[in-house]
């Protein structure tokens, strides 16, 4: 649920909690915050709130992420164009434009804001046949009906439940193809007692590395490459941001 546009977090602006706080998200209140954010595609940088650089320097790290991970599957062309990807949590297509597009031939895109997906709708992206299918609808409620060579889910997880996150992963399992690969990309929770921390402004969950892992494993999912995202300013003081490249376990 949400979208893949979703801005940088800073530490100082979440709520931390003690205990398993994932029953706190409202997904109501998640689309009423998303629906208040512009969605025309010439502010697609200012989704991206006071940080419109920072989407220069995220978008190459998800390019090289991938480059290091297209290495480590078996029988998977170091190069070339997948066949089809997904782009979920999509917003108006600031990844698929910037980064899938890239890598793609197609992307079909998974977002449940409508205002987000008809910006889809009109796009040249669309025009031109790379963006394929739009799914206005939140992950939890996503299921495949394609068998997908590269899913990328990025800064809208935070939004389900972990119940809702597992099942998620699973069903996206069975759409990869042989050589498909999953990632997410997603903020990490700075809690000092290593908690999961809930944001009120978003109804959202920014869970530990931990957690994620423990998710991952649960869905049936291995962690081929992990990484941490590089080259944000410090004085800006944001979470950290971690990519997961995940294949199913033989």
């Amino acid at each position: 649920m949400s979208s893949n546009s979703q801005n940088p977090e800073v530490a100082t602006e979440t709520v931390a909690l003690s205990g398993s706080i994932d029953s706190k998200i409202n997904h109501a209140a998640s689309i009423d915050y998303w629906n208040s954010v512009p969605s025309t595609s010439s502010e697609m940088l200012g989704m991206l709130g006071t940080y419109p650089w920072y989407t220069r320097i995220e978008l190459q790290g998800s390019k090289n992420f991938l480059t290091k991970v297209r290495r480590l599957v078996p029988n998977l062309p170091s190069s070339g164009k997948f066949s089809l990807g997904a782009d979920c949590g999509a917003g108006v297509g600031r990844v698929t434009e910037g980064f899938l597009s890239h890598v793609c031939d197609v992307v079909d895109a998974v977002e449940p804001v409508e205002k987000f997906t008809q910006v889809l709708q009109e796009s040249k992206l669309k025009q031109d046949g790379i963006v394929g299918d739009i799914y206005t609808v939140g992950l939890e409620n996503w299921y495949p009906q394609k068998t997908y060579d590269l899913i990328w889910t990025q800064w809208c997880v935070g939004h389900l439940t972990d119940s809702q996150l597992t099942d998620y992963i699973v069903r996206c399992r069975a759409s990869l193809t042989e050589t498909g690969i999953m990632v997410f990309k997603e903020n990490l929770s700075t809690d000092p007692l290593n908690q999961d921390m809930y944001d009120d402004l978003d109804s959202s969950v920014t869970r530990t590395d931990a957690k994620f892992k423990q998710i991952f494993d649960a869905a049936g999912m291995n962690v081929i490459k992990s990484e941490i995202q590089t080259g944000f300013p410090k004085q800006f003081k944001l979470l950290p941001v971690k990519s997961y490249a995940l294949r199913p376990k033989l």
